[in-house]
């Protein structure tokens, strides 16, 4: 019998994949599962077939699912198929001929750095916990480009003091250092103390990780993201107000400060170039308006005045 905690199992154990990798796959798959069990209670995965999972996809993009939503959670349904068929649970794979939506090209949001300065040095932030964590994450974020499962995963053991430095464990568990500079170092610090201090003489906080709730558990993402959506709702009325968003703010800033291509690719992690060009794309949008806003006979363009 095909069951999604045995295949959850097998990314677990076999493939070795991340605790956020494993719990998005099994979030994708129970929307499948309730959906389905929606049309008709006798359907199984095993009768599963292309026209559900068609309809299901259907239903998605009528509920507003953006597009990298729906092909994710397909590539996730396409992956459990996969599993059961190596696995003679089932005959076919309903998934594997199926094609999401396309996905529009995009550029990155990201948040000016000025609006970044007003966050960090204009806003006032108390000393509660809550806040100095929170501050805290968005210095990280801001200061490193790392991603969401990277920080959550993140532990005291890996902050290298001495030499300024963190260990991150990126997608497919691979491990690279990124540098940090005072300003991180500071807030780190005075982090890891209030954070101490709240916990001092608690057997709630038994957890290795860096950042832990109140109650003294890992983070979970969607906790992070409600952290950082609300602080920087302060500073955007942009829409997107993510982790990522300032992982793109990240690489912008470092782009637009002459940091280098490749060297930005190694700060976020990057398998390939072709992935870090994106921010490249953004700093020449950047360059186009300024060139629209400062260059004389442009400006006389804009306003229709003759140039001759």
């Amino acid at each position: 019998m095909l069951k999604i905690e045995d295949f959850l199992d097998y990314l677990r154990y076999e493939r070795n994949c991340s605790a956020l990798t494993v719990l998005n796959y099994g979030e994708d798959l129970k929307d499948f599962e309730v959906f389905f069990k929606s049309l008709a209670k006798d359907i199984t995965w095993e009768s599963v077939d292309a026209d559900i999972v068609s309809a299901w996809m259907e239903y998605m993009i009528e509920k507003g699912n953006a597009a990298t939503s729906v092909n994710r959670r397909l590539s996730a349904v396409r992956s459990f198929f996969r599993y059961a068929l190596t696995y003679g649970l089932v005959e076919v794979n309903p998934a594997r001929t199926l094609k999401g939506p396309k996905i529009p090209k995009m550029l990155p949001k990201f948040l000016k750095e000025r609006e970044m300065d007003r966050l960090l040095d204009d806003i006032e932030w108390s000393d509660t916990y809550e806040d100095v964590r929170a501050r805290t994450v968005i210095v990280l974020f801001y200061s490193t480009g790392i991603r969401l499962a990277e920080l959550i995963t993140m532990n005291d053991a890996d902050i290298d003091w001495g030499r300024g430095e963190l260990k991150v464990t990126g997608k497919r568990n691979k491990q690279r250092i990124v540098p940090f500079g005072n300003e991180l170092k500071t807030q780190l610090r005075y982090f890891i103390d209030c954070r101490d201090k709240y916990f001092a003489g608690s057997m709630t906080a038994t957890d290795p990780a860096l950042f832990l709730t109140t109650k003294g558990k890992r983070m979970n993402p969607e906790q992070v993201r409600g952290e950082v959506r609300k602080r920087l709702s302060l500073v955007t009325t942009m829409s997107k107000r993510s982790p990522h968003v300032l992982r793109h703010t990240f690489a912008t800033v470092m782009l637009n400060h002459d940091a280098g291509i490749e060297n930005v690719k190694k700060f976020l992690g990057h398998a390939n170039l072709k992935t870090t060009e994106i921010y490249t794309h953004t700093t020449f949008e950047q360059l186009k308006k300024v060139y629209q806003k400062a260059h004389p006979r442009q400006q006389a363009r804009q306003e229709g005045k003759s140039i001759h």
